[in-house]
């Protein structure tokens, strides 16, 4: 039997700010079945891409991209916020609500021609994964596809993704913000 992952992930109104309705995937990770079940649903999502790395973006996109990279027996690219990784880095400058952020991986994590997938959370705007597609093609890189667990598809990542060419893939859609 499979399992409803929407009832499942926790909705909190008004966080972090007024209007916004938060899809809080804590709930989802302390239940063991529907986490197991939401990576399988992920590595099934992925199975077909030919993948050689599968890229995570930090924090919680580690959390299912790590598993399903293992799964797969592909490597695992984790994609960071500016100063976590000791070695020489590669970065991608992206625009925020206010103001900018920086996403980095070490520089021999990827090479030219390598196919990789990048999996989130949750895709709202599609700013973070825009930038993350950019910074893996910056190094060569050929972008299968992008996965998400979460989507809320009034926000336009979705679109923004796939105007770039880039296939988009998500588990579960939440109307709204």
């Amino acid at each position: 039997m499979s399992i409803d992952l929407a009832a499942i992930i926790r909705t909190i109104p008004d966080y972090p700010v007024p209007g916004i309705l938060f899809r809080d995937i804590t709930t989802l990770l302390a239940d063991g079945l529907a986490f197991r079940e939401t990576v399988e649903r992920l590595t099934v999502l992925c199975a077909d891409q030919r993948v050689t790395k599968i890229a995570g973006i930090e924090s919680r996109g580690f959390v299912f991209a790590a598993p399903v990279a293992a799964a797969l027996g592909v490597g695992f690219v984790p994609l960071r916020k500016p100063g976590k990784l000791p070695a020489a880095v590669v970065s991608q400058e992206y625009a925020l609500e206010y103001g900018e952020d920086r996403l980095e991986m070490h520089a021999d994590a990827v090479h030219r021609d390598e196919r990789v997938l990048v999996i989130d959370d949750l895709v709202a705007t599609g700013g973070t994964a825009q930038a993350s597609v950019a910074l893996l093609r910056r190094v060569g890189a050929i972008v299968a596809a992008c996965v998400f667990v979460v989507e809320l598809p009034a926000l336009g990542g979705r679109a923004r993704l796939e105007a770039e060419g880039i296939s988009v893939h998500s588990l579960v859609t939440f109307p709204g913000h």
